[in-house]
């Protein structure tokens, strides 16, 4: 009689790849019961790999040093202790801007985790590759810059329209078609759409004077869009299936993919792809700015903030954290950036590896409160006066024209905070301040979203 799937599945096996390869073997060798059951002890599972019994060792550059950063801070703590058990973990580390973001057990903000031969997409989550770019315009009017990335960036959901689109080279559409988590087209087209797009949140672009110099800058901070969300979903999709299979005790955010196999390859190579696509979305912005102002750059770097690096059989896991070490990026070119807030400078430093930071800085100044918390602790004033007051002096505005208070200045930690720890621990060095003049921001995208203009259509 014929074996056939069901038959694996009685005996306890999950459909497989493998499946159609064993089922031709077996039935052409005709092997009996015993003989086959030989024969499948190749494909039966390990042993499920469970949680560690305590946490891996993680460094704490951290420290409450007000009444309302102490309960943020212990619950940081507290989730990293849970996330070092996670069985493929074998180090870590928080930063000073360190905050929680979801159920305890997930990767805080400003936390760096060291996986071996294992990426977990939940420890960079969906906006993957969100990073930094800065173009020194030399002695431009800071006000002139402002005006113009204003009429040539691009805020909010969805991509840019048709007509207004930013070319994407052919070879990252190419890069894209040959990767099988990135190639099918209607993501190819996504990606096209959203070339020179900076989304919403914190996201912003942002002017300012070099403390050093003089000369204006023009810094960008945005992530990977929607192909970078599209990816992330599609990891976290096989990352739970490896989690069933090798270790159902591991929570399903901390879930990984194995680097040795077929699916952990081609998933590092998309996030290569991504990064590229990232960092060229913030190109495609600045040369825009450049070209209508017909000046030359004199300077531009950049670095990501939110990414996974690999050294060997390592994979750091960043999620927030601002990568020091050259190791980390191959296409490096100037020294790292860290923004903090609107009404703050943009630090520029260089560091190195060391015992306590693992090769990582801050990524900015975090939050000490949720979104929601934030707004309802200034209940007490409207809106226009917040914002007059949290950004006197600056040019600051909102992409959609509606402000988004969770954005100014207050919703974050202290910067001056962030900064004395950063030099406590030794975790990096400032080298230059961009002193803020202006921003541009998403602003209250959820006000007039697009479905909601739709609901008021039809009414």
């Amino acid at each position: 009689m014929k074996t056939t799937g069901n038959d694996l599945i009685n005996l306890g096996f999950r459909p497989a790849k493998w499946f159609n390869e064993a089922l031709q073997f077996i039935n052409e060798k005709d092997l009996n019961e015993i003989e086959m059951i030989e024969y499948l002890e190749q494909f039966k599972s390990p042993d499920p790999i469970p949680l560690l019994e305590e946490p891996k060792e993680f460094v704490i550059n951290i420290k409450a040093e007000t009444e309302a950063e102490i309960d943020n801070v212990e619950k940081v703590i507290a989730t990293m202790k849970e996330l070092m058990k996670t069985p493929t973990l074998v180090g870590g580390a928080l930063m000073p801007d360190a905050c929680p973001t979801g159920s305890i057990g997930t990767i805080p903000v400003g936390g760096v985790v060291i996986a071996k031969n294992a990426i977990h997409p939940g420890f960079h989550s969906a906006d993957i590759c969100c990073s930094v770019m800065l173009t020194d315009f030399g002695k431009t009017d800071p006000k002139l810059v402002l005006e113009t990335a204003h009429k040539k960036t691009h805020f909010g959901y969805g991509g840019r329209p048709r007509g207004e689109q930013l070319e994407m080279p052919v070879e990252l559409m190419e890069d894209f078609r040959g990767n099988m988590f990135l190639k099918e087209d209607n993501n190819i087209s996504i990606a096209r759409s959203h070339m020179g797009t900076q989304g919403d949140g914190n996201h912003f672009l942002f002017v300012g004077i070099s403390k050093k110099t003089g000369n204006t800058m023009l810094i960008t901070h945005h992530g990977s869009r929607a192909p970078g969300a599209k990816l992330y979903d599609k990891g976290m999709k096989v990352a739970e299936r490896f989690r069933k299979e090798l270790s159902p005790e591991t929570l399903k955010e901390n879930a990984w993919i194995p680097f040795e196999t077929e699916e952990g390859k081609s998933y590092w190579e998309a996030l290569q792809i991504i990064r590229k696509w990232t960092k060229q979305n913030h190109n495609v912005i600045h040369e825009a700015i450049l070209n209508e102002l017909n000046i030359e750059k004199l300077d531009r770097y950049w670095n990501e903030h939110n990414f996974v690096f690999r050294d060997g059989d390592l994979f750091y896991h960043a999620k927030g954290a601002t990568p020091l070490d050259d190791k980390f990026l191959p296409d490096i070119t100037g020294p790292r950036l860290i923004p903090l807030n609107m009404a703050e400078p943009v630090l520029i430093v260089r560091g190195a590896t060391n015992g306590r930071n693992l090769g990582f800085a801050p990524h900015g100044a975090g939050r000490n409160f949720s979104r929601t918390q934030h707004k309802k602790s200034l209940a007490h004033k409207t809106i226009e006066e917040i914002f007059a007051e949290e950004t006197r002096g600056l040019d600051v505005r909102f992409f959609t024209n509606d402000i988004d208070i969770s954005e100014l200045p207050s919703a974050y930690k202290s910067a001056e905070t962030v900064r004395s720890q950063m030099a406590e621990y030794e975790l990096a060095e400032v080298l230059d301040e961009v002193m803020p003049y202006g921003c541009i921001m998403a602003g209250d995208v959820q006000k007039n979203a697009p479905w909601k203009r739709k609901k008021k259509f039809r009414k």
